[in-house]
């Protein structure tokens, strides 16, 4: 089922121009394949890499999310941990950085998608019968 706002797709990681397909092929959970992502949206054909190199932009957006885990669990630890040494900052840190690297992946690439991807929603109704024959 379509969901009719952008915001609540992209936070479902699905297709922005369909709102249905999923713009990942497996679980994030899954350690080896949850980088996947197909060449085509499977509901709409909307095709997932505008152009050659698309991603290299989601770098900028994924080291503006390690900003904020770094100072989220700076601020954590000094606040709810008593400011702990320095080794406490450092693992604590890494570990979290570790365990959101697949959703800080996969939310960088669909936020690139959805705002530099020259991609708008289009209903069911207002698509052409053939998606592949009109501008992606």
């Amino acid at each position: 089922m379509a969901t009719e706002s952008s915001t609540q797709s992209l936070l479902q990681l699905k297709c922005p121009r369909c709102h249905e397909g999923p713009l990942f092929t497996h679980s994030a959970l899954n350690v080896a394949h949850f980088a996947d992502m197909p060449a085509h949206c499977p509901v709409c054909a909307q095709t997932y890499e505008p152009e050659p190199g698309f991603y290299y932009g989601a770098m900028y957006i994924s080291f503006g999310f390690a900003v904020a885990v770094f100072a989220l669990v700076g601020v954590v630890l000094y606040y709810l941990a008593g400011d702990p040494p320095l080794w406490a900052y450092i693992v604590s840190v890494a570990v979290v950085t570790l365990l959101t690297t697949p959703l800080v992946y996969r939310y960088s690439r669909a936020l690139m998608l959805y705002l530099f991807g020259g991609v708008s929603y289009a209903p069911r109704g207002a698509r052409p019968a053939n998606p592949r024959s009109t501008d992606r």
